[in-house]
């Protein structure tokens, strides 16, 4: 009786977002038309490798008016000759020495001629409608920042796992931050240039996305675009996702608040979950419930197929979903535990 209890958890859980998800689905957005000057900041560091796919995405909107920054933040590879051998007016490099991606996206800022300010990578590549999805987002004076979808490319089992992630990301932000976005990620996000100068540029922190979305924040609202969507490189092996996903988390936990998913209750109870998700399977595998384990993993799969459809993903991610939705449970309540941990000994600035 108490495997099915714990059972039920784990699907009334994932189903309260997957119904949400699909409610917002059926609700249009607020957007508006207007076509404001944009400025597209890339900061690289020795990004020689994918900085020129990335430029010309940027070039390849379907916006009439932009101009793409590239700030060189001290490359020690060939990044900065690469992005001044793409001939384009609308283009503009520069190249200073290596102070970190908030300094560098301050001195772009500091170039910039937009009224509204867009932020990306130099490993990623944009979809072709990114900045109009973005901007049409400003329905309002009060919007001051808006955040796109992350996906996520490769085809091994990290990279695959890494996009199933960002697939549930999508679909959250979708279902509950649609109007109050937690985070304006890094890949892919605008801002209005005057609100950027009220709190001083982007803040410096191992997650400037984060903190600067939240000081603005402040100042008036930060939504989600859900058709604006960037394509980005993401950890190939173990060890480094490790320690993305370490500077990330405990640069959260510096950051608490601004939004449900960084709030420190939304983390536990999260984290009681992935305790679920990891335990209920094997103990339903272990004590013969078979019956009961296809009806866990049909529905899991379920809550993800409908999601690639309507976003756009891999099909056999959504069919291997309750296999990646087991290693992102392992994954992270590991890591959690280990940043509960830093916090609890005041040690989240110190190195390991």
């Amino acid at each position: 009786m108490l495997l099915e209890i714990l059972l039920a958890i784990v699907l009334l859980w994932d189903g309260y977002f997957f119904i949400n998800y699909l409610l917002s689905l059926l609700e249009p957005y607020k957007t508006r038309r207007w076509v404001p000057f944009v400025s597209i900041l890339i900061p690289a560091y020795n990004e020689g490798e994918t900085i020129a796919e990335s430029i010309k995405s940027a070039l390849s909107q379907d916006y009439p008016d932009f101009e793409v920054i590239v700030i060189d933040d001290g490359s020690e590879d060939n990044t900065f000759e690469k992005a001044t051998s793409l001939k384009d007016p609308r283009v503009r490099v520069f190249k200073k020495t290596h102070e970190g991606k908030a300094r560098a996206l301050n001195f772009g800022l500091s170039k910039a001629k937009g009224e509204i300010i867009v932020t990306t990578d130099a490993d990623s590549i944009l979809s072709p409608n990114a900045l109009k999805s973005l901007v049409e987002r400003f329905y309002s004076p009060e919007v001051v920042g808006v955040g796109g979808q992350v996906r996520v490319l490769g085809e091994s089992f990290l990279e695959r796992a890494q996009d199933v992630e960002h697939l549930r990301i999508a679909m959250f932000r979708r279902a509950k931050e649609l109007e109050d976005l937690s985070v304006a990620p890094g890949p892919l996000s605008a801002f209005r240039r005057e609100a950027l100068k009220q709190i001083g540029g982007f803040i410096e922190s191992e997650v400037e996305d984060y903190a600067t979305t939240k000081e603005l924040k402040k100042l008036g609202k930060v939504l989600y675009a859900p058709k604006a969507r960037v394509y980005t490189r993401m950890p190939k092996t173990l060890p480094e996702l490790w320690r993305q996903r370490k500077r990330w988390f405990l640069g959260d936990l510096k950051h608490l608040g601004g939004g449900l998913e960084k709030e420190i209750f939304f983390l536990l109870l999260g984290d009681f979950v992935a305790l679920l998700d990891i335990l209920v399977p094997v103990l339903l595998l272990l004590t013969g419930n078979f019956d009961l384990l296809l009806l866990f993993l049909s529905y899991e799969v379920l809550t993800l197929l409908i999601p690639t459809v309507v976003e756009g993903g891999s099909l056999l991610n959504a069919l291997l979903f309750p296999v990646f939705l087991w290693f992102w449970a392992l994954f992270y309540l590991f890591l959690h535990i280990y940043g509960y941990l830093r916090m609890l000994f005041g040690n989240l600035n110190g190195k390991i």
